[in-house]
């Protein structure tokens, strides 16, 4: 299972990034040198080393698995030729990623050139900040490979240079680095330039002094004759101002953050910049800060400069000295919270017994010890925790909750309510950085919420990185305890109160909390910003409560308006409970000291949340104790979100990947402990893997037994309707209704009397119920009018004389005002007439008798588009008539219940019959009606396993139907915006239905309930008819038969990747169908009288039989293929494999057959994408070959829908 974080956390973490003002330092860099992983380009001028890439990089329309990183500040796709052909030349001949391009220089031993490829969490989500902040409009990316390429402390190449080291001390350096983040069909190109990390501007070129130059150049495509230069972006101009710039704007929202789209498939328009140009404020997020300043190069005794990660040590000096909050005391004291008597501070009540029956109430992860007065939990090596609960070390934690309470805002009278709104927080606890955000609140009181920093911070304090010696909240009371706060704002008074249940640990590994508010706080403006200075603060601690108290400021800011610092009292108490039999267990101390830094806080307006995110830090309150300088204590280690560090000597460490993961420490994965130990929950119960861990849990009708473990069976209510263990009249007769528990109802389907149990038809045949010149018969549940012979009408009128169709007004005329010859009336020479069929309806084939042309019409007599064949051949049409049935309360259109096992359904006119198979024979003499449908005709039919429905689609209404085969009446699911709707097609892993309109010339999709519906392919459609879908690959097949190009296409189940398989060589392309045992697509062609196969992914068309009449669906099973035939009115079977014909299934009633379908005893296996929770999406999830697409359906006006395209 791969790891996945909620889609709130994604938001959350661009906390940190999108309120940065001063252009970025070196701190702010991807992690980079030795100690990062980094490889070092070779040192010299101009040189060039060729990286074979793990994911490739989608560049302009290409795709390149190789790349070329070169010492002049550029990265090629092809190998650059001699500097000499590009220094000075923007756009280059080969394709460029210019992150600064000019002849630079590394031969001095100090600039140096990193790379390495990357796919650890934090690497991916730092990107991802990066990305979707400049990109805000559109879905959130998650890379999958990221390169990372640092130019440190390069130098302008002097060909005169001295090389001493005075020389190189004098030198002016330049600093920067290309990111390059890829997804499956995108890359982006991240490009960071430091606060004076840009010491020089031009560099020396043949005399000259060239601009240093920053873009994307294609390089040179080829045309027919010669090549030519291919597109290119410039970021520089040819002015040394834009090159200054780099490091003081941006288009990400960040300074000195550019953010590009450089490549994108299968279609690529341009590159594209990002779109957040504008800055807050201008204003430090640390006015108590000094500014990181880096002064000019001086020689280190080791000269291996790293970057931000773990275990660096870097070349310069930083003068970094924050001033001692005001609020702090020189000489700490601790302050008790008195509370009240409403708190409980029982000491945990262990059972005085012994682990031997108490086992269980420890952790999963824990060991039961027994002591002299009762027992108590402990967590093991590689956990941490109370001993009741236990989490792995370095595991990243997660928080929700509800909050609820009042809250005043300023002097208003009214309170804000909080009504059960979602709280959730996340930790990367091995850099102790919390992320906390509180939804629906409204813009009222959401900016006046931004000083509460603390609301989420208690999560900071349970998992804050600990110093040595020292633990986090967690570690000593474990997840559940309660929190009470009293906040004072002065100068107000204004007060507020906080109450926190912790609840533990749910079955998702989430820390459940429940947060409730009430009184009064100042208020913050709208659009104001809030800043919190880091603070430190003194827990105490004792046997079962821990109290703190201290004195926060903030800075309110608003643009134009001089900022404001307020102040806060901060008071509180934490009450647990504790295992008092072990005497040793307390060996946190007495007090300690958190120190909360990097506090960013906002208000999202348009999502309507309140974000905060800190870093925190546990231990000693002076100060003091050991040297924490070890990148295990300061979070700044490189290891993945999922290990913990581990301190060595000094600087050295090492990362190891938490337990429930495997990996190298700075790439872990998660182990999925259902595929490696299939047993490892027993019987009659499922694992489901969790990151890091799994749960078992019973399946249906069995519950745990008493010791948690053991999946035991229960009594459960049987539905006797579905099982079809009732003793109701048959189907035909009665209805059983299931009314909950074990109970049903019989009742008689109308046209019947009796109990339910025993029915009997009713005679409606009473005098007065036809016509006076009509005839009455009774069926089974019904009754039909039939007028006598010489009269006319539907059987309750007749008359004696016969109102003429449309087109038997249509031939008459046209007759009447022709000349009259020897045997009657006859056209003018060149006229066409209408042939009309016994009933008087439109013949559905047309032919001018002049010319021999034939087309197909539809039952109004219009011609349809691209049907019209040339003399001595005549199209496929599908006949338009409709025989009146007999008038009266007609064959209710009930589907009759199909039995047990697999079965072929096939349309006819205005009935789905079916025949059962037997292996792959046909078991004709079983064969039935399963739904009547009187004045439809019925084109496709498909079937939904799952709920084992027949859906079809009807061209007279026109419509889309469904109906369960288990019985009932018949539903419409879609009946607007449709002309001729034909091909039909289930997606029954997706909940999916696809179909093409021959009409309107396009195919479209929508949910099974027809609620949700889309467009998907509407160009270069003539005549669009059979369709099928293959679920579990995620493909998409259609036939085409328009009469001048006849083909068949394939895409994707959301639409994308549409191709031609098939052009050359059809005639009339009717039935498609897809075996996925063999991966054939095989058709059948009534204009080549054919049947063919292909392999989609190999293009190995085969024939497989010929001599066909007129085939027009097909469906296949195992080694057959059934397919329907006009001429033979009937149901053929084919052997796949010898291409011979080995059944034939004629009805009795012998009309047209059209669409065929196989109806599956049990569901094919496999899955997609979007079979579990609808593959994350909000409405419809249509499947890929390699993930899902989220599509809103048309007509979305005021539905929260969100469209992305995934890859998993």
């Amino acid at each position: 299972m791969g790891w996945q974080k909620p889609g709130w956390l994604i938001t959350v973490t661009l906390l940190g990034l999108a309120v940065s003002v001063q252009s970025i330092t070196r701190g702010d860099f991807f992690p980079f040198g030795v100690t990062a992983g980094d490889q070092l380009l070779e040192q010299g001028n101009d040189q060039t080393h060729q990286l074979t890439l793990d994911k490739p990089v989608l560049f302009y329309d290409g795709k390149f698995k190789k790349i070329y990183l070169n010492t002049n500040g550029f990265v090629a796709t092809a190998k650059p030729s001699s500097e000499a052909t590009y220094l000075g030349k923007m756009p280059a001949g080969f394709g460029m990623i210019a992150a600064l391009h000019g002849d630079l220089d590394t031969s001095d031993g100090v600039g140096k050139v990193y790379f390495r490829q990357d796919a650890s969490v934090s690497t991916l989500q730092q990107a991802a900040d990066h990305i979707n902040r400049a990109f805000p409009e559109d879905d959130e990316v998650e890379p999958i490979h990221v390169l990372v390429v640092t130019w440190a402390d390069v130098a302008s190449y002097q060909p005169h240079s001295r090389g001493d080291s005075l020389d190189s001390v004098d030198k002016e350096r330049n600093t920067f680095q290309l990111v390059i983040a890829s997804l499956e069909r995108a890359s982006f190109a991240i490009l960071l330039y430091p606060r004076k990390g840009l010491q020089f501007v031009s560099t020396p070129v043949r005399g000259n002094s060239e601009i240093l130059q920053a873009g994307f150049s294609k390089g040179l495509v080829s045309s027919f004759l010669f090549s030519r230069q291919g597109p290119y972006y410039r970021t520089t101009t040819n002015h040394e101002t834009s090159v200054r710039a780099l490091a003081e704007e941006t288009n990400s929202g960040q300074r000195g953050v550019w953010v590009y789209e450089m490549g994108t498939s299968p279609y690529f328009t341009d590159v594209a910049p990002g779109e957040v140009t504008d800055l807050p404020t201008e204003g430090s997020l640390y006015p108590d800060q000094q500014e990181v300043e880096y002064p000019p190069y001086h020689p280190a005794p080791d000269p291996q400069e790293e970057g931000p990660v773990g275990g660096q040590i870097p070349i310069h000096t930083v003068q970094f000295q924050p001033q001692q909050p005001h609020y702090q005391p020189q000489d700490p004291q601790v302050v008790i919270v008195d509370d009240g008597g409403d708190i409980n501070v029982d000491v945990f009540s262990y059972n005085s017994e012994t682990c031997a029956n108490n086992r269980k109430k420890c952790s999963t992860f824990a060991d039961c010890k027994d002591y002299a007065s009762g027992y108590c939990c402990h967590c093991r090596p590689g956990f941490y925790g109370n001993g009741v609960q236990c989490v792995a070390e370095g595991k990243p934690q997660r928080m929700n909750g509800k909050v609820t309470g009042r809250v005043f805002v300023g002097n208003n009278p009214s309170p804000m309510e909080f009504s059960s709104n979602d709280l959730h927080s996340y930790v990367v606890a091995n850099e102790g950085r919390a992320y906390v955000a509180i939804s629906t609140v409204p813009a009222k009181l959401g900016p006046s919420l931004q000083p509460l920093s603390a609301l989420g911070g208690v999560i900071g304090w349970a998992f804050a990185l600990q110093q040595p010696g020292f633990k986090n909240g967690f570690s000593i009371i474990g997840g559940e305890f309660t929190r009470q706060a009293e906040v004072t704002f002065s100068p107000g008074n204004e007060k507020l109160t906080i109450r926190q249940e912790f609840k533990g640990i749910d079955e998702h590994d989430h820390l459940v909390v429940s947060t409730t508010l009430e009184g009064r706080v100042p208020e913050v403006p709208q659009g104001a910003s809030v800043q919190i200075e880091p603070y430190s603060e003194i827990y105490q601690y004792s046997s079962n409560m821990i109290t703190s108290s201290s004195t926060r400021d903030y800075v309110v800011s608003q643009s134009g308006v001089t900022s404001e610092t307020k102040t806060y009292q901060w008071r509180q108490s934490i009450t647990f409970q504790s295992c008092a039999h072990d005497e040793t267990s307390s060996t946190s101390l007495p007090s300690q000291m958190l120190r909360v830094e990097q506090i960013f806080v906002m208000y999202d307006v348009p999502n309507q949340l309140i974000r905060y995110a800190m870093t925190n830090k546990i231990g000693d309150v002076n100060g003091g104790g050991l040297p924490v300088e070890n990148p295990c204590f300061t979070g700044r280690h490189g290891c993945d979100t999922n290990a913990v560090c581990r301190p060595g000597q000094g600087n050295l460490f090492t990362c190891e990947c938490s337990a429930g993961f495997i990996g190298d420490g700075r790439t872990c994965h998660d182990v999925d402990e259902c595929r490696e130990t299939p047993q490892i929950c027993g019987l009659h119960a499922i694992c489901n893997n969790h990151p890091g861990t799994f749960r078992c849990e019973c399946l249906d009708g069995y519950q745990f037994a008493s010791d948690g473990r053991t999946c035991s069976e229960v009594n459960r209510p049987v539905d006797h309707c579905s099982d079809e263990s009732h003793n109701c009249d048959i189907p035909q007769r009665a209805r059983c209704s299931y009314t909950g528990g074990s109970a049903f109802i019989c009742s008689c389907l109308p046209g019947f009397v009796g109990d339910g149990r025993n029915c009997q038809d009713v005679d409606e045949c009473q005098p007065g119920r036809c016509h006076q010149d009509a005839d009455c018969h009774n069926t089974q549940g019904s009754f039909t009018c039939h007028c006598r012979p010489g009269f006319y009408g539907d059987g309750f009128y007749c008359t004696s004389e016969r109102t003429k169709t449309q087109c038997e007004t249509h031939r008459d005329r046209l007759l009447g005002s022709t000349e009259f010859g020897p045997r009657g009336p006859r056209p003018v020479p060149g006229q066409y007439v209408p042939t009309c069929d016994p009933h008087g309806a439109y013949e559905a084939t047309q032919c001018h008798g002049s010319t021999g042309h034939c087309w197909c019409v539809n039952r109004n007599g219009q011609e349809i588009p691209g049907t019209r064949t040339g003399p001595g051949s005549r199209p496929m049409c599908i006949d338009q008539e409709v025989i009146p049935p007999p008038v009266g309360p007609t064959t209710r259109p009930d589907v009759s219940p199909l039995p047990p096992g697999t079965h072929l359904l096939f349309a006819q006119s205005g009935r789905i019959e079916f025949v059962p198979l037997e292996g792959y024979d046909m078991k004709k003499s079983e064969s039935k009606a399963v739904l009547h449908l009187p004045e439809k005709i019925i084109i496709g039919v498909a079937y939904d396993c799952v709920e084992k429905m027949v859906y079809w689609t009807d061209i007279t209404t026109p419509s889309i139907s469904k109906a369960s085969l288990q019985g009932g009446e018949p539903i419409q699911v879609i009946r607007s915006d449709l002309e001729s709707p034909e091909g039909i097609a289930i997606d029954h892993l997706s909940r999916t239905l696809f179909w093409t309109d021959s009409m309107k010339d396009r195919i479209e999709v929508a949910s099974l309930d027809g609620t949700q519906r889309r467009v998907l392919v509407d160009t270069e459609l003539v005549n669009p008819r059979a369709i099928l879908a293959d679920p579990t690959r995620g493909n998409l097949y259609w036939a085409d038969w328009n009469r001048d190009a006849p083909k068949i296409e394939t895409s994707y189940m959301d639409g994308t990747n549409r191709r031609v398989l098939v052009k050359d060589g059809l005639g009339l392309p009717n039935g498609l169908t897809f075996d996925t045992q063999s991966s054939l697509l095989c058709w059948t062609d009534a204009g080549t009288h054919k049947m063919e196969c292909i392999n989609p992914g190999q293009s190995d068309r085969r024939k497989v039989m010929e001599g066909l009449q007129y085939p027009f669906g097909m469906t296949s099973y195992g080694k057959n293929i059934y397919y329907t035939d006009w001429k033979r009115d009937g149901v053929i079977a084919v052997d796949r494999n010898t291409g011979r014909e080995t059944d034939e299934f004629q009805p009795q009633k012998r009309t047209r057959l059209y669409g065929i379908t196989t109806a599956y005893a049990q569901c094919p296996s496999g899955q997609n994408y979007c079979t579990v929770n609808n593959g994350g999406c909000t409405h419809l999830c249509l499947a890929t070959p390699v993930g899902r697409s989220c599509m809103c359906p048309k007509n979305t006006v005021g539905v929260s829908c969100v469209e992305r395209e995934g890859r998993y």
